[in-house]
């Protein structure tokens, strides 16, 4: 019954369970089974009788309300512990024993602890890491156990691998924590004092060996390229043939050295610009230099030699033998002083930026007034240039008076680059002006006067008429034209006219010849009303400024004439006039103003399409490709119209297939026998007249037309002008 009560009861224990591992207990080593489990669970990680798993890690091993494991919470969380040790020193006379202080850590996250005692310079003994990060077991006889949290406070022993530790304080993050824990922390204890490093102090022990080490590491490191310069002077007008010497003074701060180098005027005669060479300077020169190895360092007293111990020097700690040499310092080189270089009286002048700051940070020093030891620098006189002697240009016989080899006078490149033409941007202004004259045959005479951006010259062409009896054609060759009343003679440039002096209405003199400007080109106009800063007749800011100059009354009186020349209200009046009107003003507007403004406020009407026009251009862009296909072409017109409707339409593609260009976005119907009359060259157009009026009266067709010339209008008409002078014109109806 008690076997199977048993039975039962495990049975009933086993409800519900999901792990029936067994772990592994026994392991072979060499042929011979060894127990190695006793730290192992039982099946389905139950503990066995009597049996209890040592914690791996602190009893604080996991956060507050956190699953997250240990080394994700205590990461880079480490206590910190002063502590320190002694050690036994059985063989030596001075010292029975040595307080050695040292450093615990302890890492929270796997409660790992190390050990380290701080390096001190000669202490004869090995330091630094003594344990190096690991898990510390107890002392016996709980060896099986390790060190936690809980084990340390302040102001206790901790024994570590049979070394007495006493923790003496802590830093204030492990005060904290472990004051969270609830550990109750003792008071800080003091270190005793070490017999031997109290004799150490009391001694004053120093070197016996003659070698002693001056350390100017420091020194270079935190002033290395760190320069004063000074501008100094040495006056030795006393000697024969002396003058003011001018000196720079670099002081290096780096290993307190001076180096003087000095300033050589032109012509001088002196060649070498070394003045002392880079050194320590001393403040007292001496009256005799010192022979080799008199100045040292260090002074040896005596020296012997021993077969045994071979040879031995001692040193005179005391330096009764010594040399005191007092050098320069930067705290002795101030602008005003005066530096004895080797009997030389060297004055301070003047500092750079850099040494004023160093001195102004270092030493609180803010006057640095210069001292004036040059004579004020006699003005240079001014060279005068001779008059104008009238060979050549002016700017050639300038040239001539700055050297003795002449040179052609330079030219703005930069301008020329800038403003010189460029594709169809010609930067040049054309306006149309007559000669201002009473003679009836001159004042009828029509001319095109051109201003080039790229050098400021000017050109006047001259427009043929017929039956004129004048010749056109070039009347002023391109040039620089000078402003009329200067003298001729003078020695200062002369004045040209620039693109500032042209507008509508201006007045110019041109080989004493009065020309006045009546019109512009749209390029012009649209040019100086794109750059209104060089233009300032072109500014509609400068004018809106001007208009709003007149009186309140002449106002009154303006906006009762514009009521009355519109009087349906629809806000234009015709050009002649808003001119009238802005002339009257007497308020300082020019033609050209009056044209600028116009046309900001004017509405620009869309020109239509000639139609003439385009069948001419047609026919010429059919010359230039041989096209003779005509027969071949009215078969097609005919064969796609099928359905012979007597309406006589055919779609855009027909042109587009017999190899004419044209836009692809044309669509729908279109006469094809109107298109085809206007541009066959070889039957003839015997109803040209009528073609025309077909065409300006079909809407349907004119797009047609359009689209096929639209690719070479532009460009032909651009080219016959630029060529021929003139506007495009069609042939004349017999080469039709």
């Amino acid at each position: 019954m008690a076997y199977l009560s048993s039975c039962i009861l495990s049975s009933l224990r086993q409800l519900g369970k999901e792990r029936f591992h067994k772990s592994q207990h026994f392991n072979d080593s060499h042929g011979i089974p060894m127990f190695v489990g006793s730290a192992k669970s039982g099946i389905g990680g139950e503990l066995l009788v009597g049996q209890e798993i040592k914690p791996t890690h602190s009893v604080n091993s996991k956060g507050q309300g956190s699953d997250l494991p240990s080394w994700v919470i205590f990461d880079k969380q480490v206590l910190y512990f002063e502590a320190y040790f002694q050690e036994a020193v059985p063989d030596a006379r001075d010292e029975t024993y040595r307080i050695r202080r040292c450093k615990i850590y302890f890492y929270l996250e796997d409660d790992t602890i190390q050990v380290v005692e701080p390096e001190y310079k000669n202490s004869g003994i090995p330091q630094g890491t003594l344990i190096r990060r690991q898990r510390v077991p107890l002392p016996p006889p709980d060896g099986d156990q390790f060190y936690n949290i809980f084990h340390f406070n302040i102001n206790q022993q901790m024994v570590l691998y049979s070394r007495s530790f006493t923790l003496t304080n802590c830093d204030s993050f492990t005060r904290n924590f472990l004051t969270k824990l609830g550990v109750r922390l003792n008071g800080c204890a003091t270190v005793p004092d070490d017999p031997y490093s109290n004799l150490r102090e009391q001694k004053n022990m120093r070197p016996l060996r003659p070698y002693e080490r001056c350390d100017t590491l420091k020194q270079y490191l935190e002033h290395d390229r760190k320069v004063l310069r000074f501008n100094c002077f040495w006056d030795d007008t006393e000697s024969v043939f002396g003058d003011v010497r001018e000196l720079i003074l670099h002081y290096f701060l780096a290993d307190d050295t001076i180096e003087i180098c000095e300033v050589i005027p032109p012509n001088s005669g002196r060649d070498v610009s070394k003045f002392l060479r880079r050194s320590k300077l001393p403040k007292c020169a001496p009256a005799q230099l010192k022979q080799p190895g008199e100045i040292t360092d260090r002074t040896v007293l005596n020296v012997f030699a021993s077969s045994t111990q071979g040879k031995r020097y001692i040193l005179d700690s005391l330096k009764t033998g010594a040399v005191q040499e007092d050098f320069y310092k930067d705290c002795d080189l101030t602008v005003g002083r005066e530096v004895n270089v080797w009997g030389r009286k060297v004055i301070i002048a003047d500092c750079d930026d850099f040494t004023k700051d160093y001195y102004r940070t270092k030493y609180g020093i803010e006057d640095f007034s210069p001292v004036q030891y040059k004579a004020p620098p006699v003005p240079k006189p001014s060279r005068t240039v001779p008059p104008y002697n009238g060979f050549g240009s002016e700017e050639d016989s300038l040239s001539s008076c700055q050297g003795l080899l002449p040179k052609p006078p330079q030219k703005d490149l930069r301008k020329f680059m800038e403003k010189d033409r460029c594709g169809l941007n010609s930067n040049v202004l054309n306006f149309h002006a007559k000669m201002v004259t009473n003679d009836p045959v001159d004042s009828k005479r029509a001319f095109i006067i051109s201003f080039y951006l790229c050098d400021d010259s000017i050109s006047v062409f001259e427009r043929p008429q017929r039956n004129s009896g004048v010749l056109g054609g070039k009347f002023l060759a391109r040039g620089r034209v000078k402003k009329p009343g200067q003298e001729l003679f003078k020695r200062e440039l002369p004045e040209y006219f620039a693109a500032q002096d042209l507008y509508i209405g201006a007045t110019l003199c041109l080989n004493n010849k009065n020309f006045q400007l009546l019109d512009a080109d749209e390029y012009t106009f649209n040019y100086m009303e794109q750059h209104p800063e060089e233009f300032p007749k072109a500014n509609v800011g400068n004018i809106l400024s001007k208009l709003r100059s007149i009186p309140e009354e002449k106002q009154r009186e303006i906006g009762k004439f514009l009521a009355l020349i519109d009087p349906s209200n629809t806000g234009f009046i015709p050009y002649e006039s808003f001119r009238g009107l802005l002339m009257g003003l007497e308020c300082g507007l020019t033609e050209h103003e009056v044209l600028v403004l116009s046309r900001s406020c004017s509405e620009h009407e869309q020109p239509g399409v000639d139609v003439g026009l385009m069948l001419a251009v047609a026919q010429d862009f059919l010359k230039k490709n041989v096209f003779e296909e005509f027969p071949d072409m009215a078969r097609a017109f005919t064969y796609h119209d099928r359905h012979n409707a007597n309406t006589d339409i055919c779609r855009y593609k027909l042109l587009k297939s017999i190899y004419l260009s044209i836009y692809t976005h044309l669509k729908g119907y279109y006469r094809y026998y109107i298109i085809y009359s206007g541009v066959n060259l070889i039957d003839g157009l015997t109803h040209r007249e009528t073609v025309l009026d077909s065409l300006s009266r079909d809407q349907v067709s004119r797009p047609l037309i359009y689209g096929v010339l639209s690719t070479s209008e532009t460009t032909t008409r651009q080219q016959y002008t630029a060529v021929n002078g003139s506007e495009y014109k069609p042939p004349p109806k017999s080469h039709k």
